[in-house]
C-alpha cells in the first residue's frame, strides 16, 4: 500500500470547515458538489460528530471516496442507520486492496448500521461475498420518448462518426413524439391545477404524510422538506468553466427541481416532485392517495415532462412506469434489476422492511 496514503474519516463538523476553506474543492475532481455538501449538513437528524464519507489520498490526491451519512428507520425506536450513497476508487488502484481497505473503514465507522439502495454491476461478485442482506429487489426503468443518440453510440462506437445525423433524427423524433403525447395530454389535464413549491406548506403536508407512514425511513415535514430541498443543486451556464467535476451529481449547465402539489376541484389529490438534469426527468416522489385519481396524475407528470422537453423519464416504480407506457407513446423501456441491501448487523427487521423509490433517494 502506499506510504503516502491518507485516510480521512469525514464528520459533519469537518465538512462544515472543509466548506468555508474550499478543502474538497481545490483540484479538478471534487468528492461532491459544494452545493449539496451545504446541503448535507443542513440536515438536522447529522450530528456533528457523524459521519458524512471516507476519502483515500495517495500524495494529496483523491484516489477514493466513500459517500455516506446518517438516517433514520421508521422504528418505534427510530434506529439510526448509515446510507453508502457510492463508492469510487481511481481506475490505478481499482487492482489493489485500497478500495476494499477504505471501504471497511467506512462501514466500521457505521457501527455496521449500513444501508445501500443500490450497487454498481461491477461490484455484485464483491457484495455476495459481504454480510449483506436483500431487502429490495426491483427494477429501475427508463422510458425513451426518443433515439437517443449518446446511448446508441455507447452502445455502437461506429455510429460516433455519424452523431450530427443521429442528432438530427433524435430531435425530429422527439418532436413527433412530444406532438402526438401532447395531443393526448390536452384535453386530460384541463381541469387541473399545479401548486409549485421549493418547500411544503402544511396542506400538503398534510397530505403527504400519510402517504409515506410505512416507509422504510421515518418522514417528517422537516426531512422531506430537506430531501426535495432545490438549494442542492447548482447550474453552471458555461459548465466547460466550471473548476471542478464531482462524483456526485448535482452541478449541470440544466438541473433544477420541481416540487408540485397536483390540484383539482381545489383538493390536492397528487403530489409529484421531479428533478430535470440536461434531457432527464428523474421522479423523486410520486403519490396519489385514492386509485380513482392515479390515471389523472399520470396525465399531471407527462404534462410537466413534455413542458420541460426531456427525452426520458427515469424511476424505481414499476407501476408508475407501466401506466405511463399504457396511456402514451414512447420509443422503449430499458429495465435493469436493482437490489437494495442492509448489512446483517443493522438493527432492522428484514422481513418486513420495504425500501420504497421514495427511500434514499438523494440524487
Amino acid at each position: 500500500m502506499n506510504e503516502n496514503l491518507e485516510i480521512v474519516a469525514l464528520t459533519k463538523k469537518m465538512l462544515r470547515e472543509g466548506i468555508e476553506k474550499n478543502t474538497y474543492w481545490i483540484g479538478a475532481l471534487a468528492p461532491l458538489p459544494k452545493s449539496k455538501a451545504l446541503w448535507l449538513i443542513s440536515n438536522s437528524r447529522i450530528e456533528e460528530e457523524e459521519y458524512c464519507g471516507v476519502i483515500g489520498y495517495a500524495d494529496k490526491k483523491m484516489i477514493s471516496f466513500v459517500f455516506m451519512f446518517p438516517d433514520l428507520l421508521n422504528t418505534p425506536e427510530k434506529n439510526k442507520v448509515y446510507w453508502m450513497i457510492s463508492w469510487w476508487v481511481d481506475k490505478k488502484f481499482k487492482d489493489t486492496i485500497l478500495g476494499t481497505y477504505i471501504y471497511n473503514e467506512a462501514v466500521n465507522l457505521t457501527g455496521k448500521q449500513v444501508l445501500i439502495k443500490s450497487y454498481a454491476e461491477n461490484v455484485t461478485t464483491f457484495y455476495k461475498k459481504q454480510p449483506f442482506t436483500v431487502i429490495a429487489s426491483r427494477l429501475r426503468h427508463t422510458i425513451f420518448f426518443s433515439l437517443d443518440a449518446s446511448m446508441l453510440i455507447g452502445r455502437f462506437k461506429f455510429l460516433k462518426s455519424f452523431k450530427f445525423i443521429l442528432d438530427r433524427v433524435d430531435a425530429t423524433v422527439a418532436s413527433v413524439i412530444r406532438l402526438i403525447n401532447r395531443s393526448k395530454v390536452r384535453n386530460k389535464t384541463k381541469s387541473l391545477t399545479y401548486n409549485y413549491m421549493y418547500q411544503l406548506d402544511d396542506i400538503t403536508w398534510e397530505f403527504v404524510a400519510p402517504l409515506c407512514k410505512n416507509d422504510l425511513i421515518y418522514k417528517t415535514k422537516e426531512y422531506v422538506n430537506w430531501q426535495i430541498n432545490p438549494s442542492q443543486y447548482m447550474q453552471t451556464p458555461i459548465s466547460a468553466k466550471h473548476p471542478y467535476t464531482s462524483l456526485q451529481t448535482g452541478v449541470s449547465n440544466n438541473i433544477y427541481i420541481h416540487n408540485v402539489a397536483i390540484i383539482k376541484e381545489n383538493q390536492i389529490i397528487g403530489f409529484l416532485s421531479y428533478i430535470i438534469n440536461y434531457n432527464e426527468f428523474n421522479v423523486k416522489y410520486f403519490l396519489v392517495k385514492e386509485e380513482v385519481h392515479y390515471d389523472t396524475c399520470i396525465d399531471a407528470l407527462i404534462e410537466n415532462f413534455i413542458q420541460k422537453k426531456a427525452k426520458f423519464i427515469f424511476t424505481d416504480d414499476t407501476k408508475l412506469s407501466d401506466a405511463i407506457t399504457k396511456r402514451y407513446t414512447t420509443i422503449f423501456t430499458h429495465r435493469v434489476m436493482k437490489k437494495g441491501l442492509a448489512h446483517n448487523e443493522t438493527n432492522l427487521n428484514f422481513e418486513n422492511s420495504n425500501m420504497l423509490n421514495r427511500d434514499g433517494h438523494f440524487y
